[in-house]
């Protein structure tokens, strides 16, 4: 009880010291950013099911359709701190509404690519507008919320990639077989411009959202901060773990499925948007459980532990087909109380208040590496041993992340003794 006393003192300094936070939260608000950042991760979740008709139409080879499905993660990968920072100066409101608008133009035009090269510098440019909304809006949320609605609006805020990409997913999935890829850089186009007209429209007049005056060091000098503080790198590393396992587990969900099932590329593209966005129930989870007082470390280590023997049956020789399917959606819905809590864990481990943008970035950096490296490592373990192989990978990178909730949990006590 003690300990939870103080968990929340330590919440309500940060939401004072870190926002400008008004008689009540802002819900509508809240819930524009929330889909602003699922709009930007439409630019995530159009990519894999179009493969397909982009090599078919721009006669792209392998190692080129590899570039289009990670250019978006690599820009956040080597950039999500700096755009963080950058957003701190410049106002994240602003970078939310630029980063719209940058997706809006660079998928319209991508549409009308002609070469693979146009739609990589278009890639490139998504990749920015998605970095922009998504590094800057979790700065907006802990402004517009109180205190005691942290928890709720973080894990909230969650949900944006596996609601985004898994919704775009069985979009495209259900349009490309009657049309192309450009059909689904259209949509995504016009998702962003409806967006970007409800942002100028209900987000920049809205005072809730006007900065509170801070002083600001030099970028590098920040960075270095936030790099080696404990908390944030931890809360980093955790995540990237995550992401390893996580994006290993579903994106190489769908050539399981048409290699061991026999399933159609639509077929198969369904069901992993639908595993994909079952993630989004986890993430809501752990807003709610904390919000009861469920310990962060308590919920990541308890949903961690099972999950592990559940992505290895995912690989595993000896499991019915089928099953493995059932498996891949329990752990992308259990496994999801990690990033809605690590999320909310932001405000509490930032070396400063105004840090926890920065803090957001190098999150957003671990989760990127993290995705980054789960598919060519679990496709490289495979290639040399078979399927069963994979499960070294979950079962390492799982027990990362056990080990970093650990550490959390160590240093969060500490600092709420001091």
């Amino acid at each position: 009880m003690r300990y939870r006393h103080q968990l929340h003192r330590r919440w309500r300094h940060y939401g004072a010291g870190a926002v400008l936070n008004s008689s009540r939260t802002s819900w509508p608000l809240v819930w524009l950013l929330v889909a602003a950042g699922i709009v930007a991760a439409f630019q995530v979740g159009k990519a894999p099911p179009a493969l397909p008709s982009i090599r078919e139409d721009l006669d792209a080879s392998l190692r080129q359709a590899g570039w289009l499905l990670s250019t978006v993660n690599l820009m956040t990968a080597l950039g999500g701190m700096v755009i963080a920072l950058t957003a701190d100066r410049m106002g994240h409101r602003r970078m939310v509404v630029f980063g719209t608008g940058l997706c809006f133009v660079a998928s319209f035009a991508s549409a009308f690519a002609t070469s693979v090269d146009q739609l990589l510098v278009g890639r490139v440019f998504e990749g920015l507008g998605f970095i922009a909304v998504t590094a800057a809006a979790p700065a907006l949320l802990l402004r517009l919320v109180q205190p005691s609605d942290q928890r709720i609006a973080m894990s909230l805020w969650t949900t944006y990639m596996p609601v985004g990409a898994g919704t775009m997913m069985l979009i495209s999935a259900l349009v490309l077989p009657a049309t192309s890829w450009r059909t689904t850089w259209l949509v995504a186009a016009g998702a962003a411009a409806v967006m970007l007209v409800a942002l100028l429209w209900r987000a920049v007049p809205a005072r809730k959202l006007d900065p509170r005056p801070v002083t600001r060091h030099p970028v590098w000098r920040e960075m270095a901060e936030v790099a080696t503080s404990g908390g944030p790198l931890a809360i980093a590393v955790c995540f990237g773990a995550y992401a390893c396992c996580w994006f290993a587990v579903v994106g190489f969900l769908p050539t399981l499925q048409v290699e061991r099932l026999g399933f159609s590329t639509s077929t198969a593209a369904i069901v992993t948007a639908l595993v994909t966005a079952v993630n989004a129930a986890g993430n809501l989870s752990a807003g709610w459980l904390l919000q009861r007082g469920v310990p962060r470390v308590m919920m990541i280590v308890g949903a961690t532990v099972p999950m592990a023997f559940c992505a290895a049956g995912i690989f595993v020789d000896g499991v019915p087909d089928l099953l493995r399917l059932v498996l891949a959606g329990l752990y992308s819905a259990v496994i999801g109380v990690v990033p809605g809590s690590l999320f909310a864990a932001i405000p509490v481990h930032t070396p400063r208040p105004d840090l926890a943008g920065a803090s957001t970035g190098l999150l957003m950096q671990g989760s990127n590496i993290g995705g980054l490296l789960g598919p060519p490592i679990t496709g490289a373990l495979v290639s040399a041993g078979g399927w069963p192989n994979a499960a070294w990978l979950s079962s390492v990178a799982l027990a990362l992340v056990v080990a970093s909730a650990v550490f959390l949990h160590w240093r969060e006590r500490r600092k709420l003794a001091t």
